[in-house]
């Protein structure tokens, strides 16, 4: 007897007993379905695939318990992509079948309150226990076989003089990264997907005064600074229904009515940048960021979309930028994996454009630039002295 018909009638009884499937709830009904009949080697196989099918992440789960694991993709039985640090890389997992990719697709849906199926055939969703960010799309709109994304959020920890012995900043660089904080001067974090943006947030967070209260919004939890007095608030998507959703926007408005000295919004990605601006106008200085652009010059037109879905204006928004932010820090993730600070920026007012354009006033590879009399100007009026 193979261990194929009796995977089929366990996972019949798991379907129709319900409820949550456990380790335990799997092995009672592979012994239940046995009988007797199935050898010994039928049922250990039956166990170790019910297991993967219904238990964690299933084959996933060793890569996602990898710390070097940022990234795990899916794009069919046969194909699973792992980054470790060093790029994509395809791993030995696989599937049996495409059919098993979308059972455990739509397992971890359910488990991240969100629904797919035929009817609504991806999925974005937050697995809180895991720290993973999900995201699915199934055939036929998948042309190749059902689609999974699982990007691994780890706490980021580190400090500047971890990030400085890992070459992410330089001597100049901290020393620079200091003086703003010293200064109060509200910043940006730009980067792409992966470039570190997250992880030098909360490393200038961690270096703080500890007697200043720090509210971080995120949308899923990745911020946990080495700062004494931090105040963490989760955005929490619609359930299925639709109802129970808490956004950024809410969060950002909470977070003014708690007395935030500091106020940090994990990810700049929609309307709650007319909120965090309007609070940074308001006597909230200090405040940071983090926001996806390309380089630092495009943070300007990445910000005016992102308003553009809360309802400001080009106009109100270069005018409310200008005003409330003063220094941009551009991540770049480097071909060998490495990721590093690559620009430090200045906002200023282009009254030709009537617009906000980011000089340079230190780079990576060119040290501080002709422009950097624009950043010691920013120090000077909080009084703080420049690092050169």
């Amino acid at each position: 007897m193979s261990a194929a018909p009796l995977v089929d009638r366990v996972r019949s009884r798991l379907a129709a007993a319900g409820g949550e499937v456990t380790q335990a709830a799997v092995a009672a009904a592979v012994r239940a379905e046995s009988g007797g009949v199935a050898s010994d080697l039928d049922v250990l196989s039956a166990l170790h695939v019910l297991r993967q099918e219904f238990v964690g992440a299933g084959p996933l789960d060793q890569l996602l318990h990898d710390p070097r694991t940022t990234d795990v993709l899916v794009c069919g039985p046969r194909a699973v992509w792992a980054d470790r640090g060093a790029g994509l890389e395809r791993t030995t997992v696989c599937f049996p079948d495409d059919a098993a990719v979308r059972r455990l697709a739509q397992r971890l849906a359910i488990a991240a309150g969100r629904r797919l199926d035929d009817a609504s055939p991806y999925v974005d969703g937050w697995l809180a226990d895991a720290g993973v960010r999900l995201h699915a799309v199934l055939p036929p709109v998948a042309a190749d076989g059902t689609c999974l994304s699982l990007r691994v959020l780890r706490p980021a920890a580190h400090d500047l003089p971890a990030l400085r012995a890992l070459g992410t900043v330089d001597a100049p660089g901290e020393a620079l990264l200091r003086a703003v904080l010293d200064a109060r001067l509200a910043f940006l974090v730009a980067g792409g997907t992966g470039t570190g943006k997250t992880t030098i947030l909360a490393a200038l967070l961690a270096a703080v005064d500890p007697r200043e209260r720090i509210v971080c919004v995120e949308d899923a939890e990745e911020l946990r600074p080495r700062h004494p007095h931090v105040v963490r608030l989760v955005a929490r998507p619609a359930n299925i229904e639709g109802a129970g959703g808490v956004t950024l926007r809410d969060l950002v408005r909470q977070a003014l009515r708690m007395r935030p000295d500091r106020l940090v919004v994990g990810e700049v990605r929609g309307a709650e940048v007319c909120d965090l601006l309007a609070a940074l106008n308001t006597g909230h200085d200090g405040g940071a960021g983090t926001v996806h652009a390309n380089s630092a010059s495009e943070v300007p037109a990445r910000m005016e979309a992102l308003a553009a879905a809360g309802g400001l204006p080009r106009a109100a928004l270069h005018s409310q930028l200008a005003a409330a932010v003063q220094v941009v820090l551009q991540m770049r993730k480097l071909p060998s994996g490495a990721r590093v600070l690559d620009t430090v920026g200045v906002l200023g007012r282009d009254t030709d454009a009537d617009a906000v354009t980011v000089r340079p006033v230190w780079t990576r590879r060119e040290g501080w630039t002709a422009q950097r009399g624009a950043v010691a100007e920013l120090l000077r009026e909080r009084e703080v002295a420049p690092p050169w």
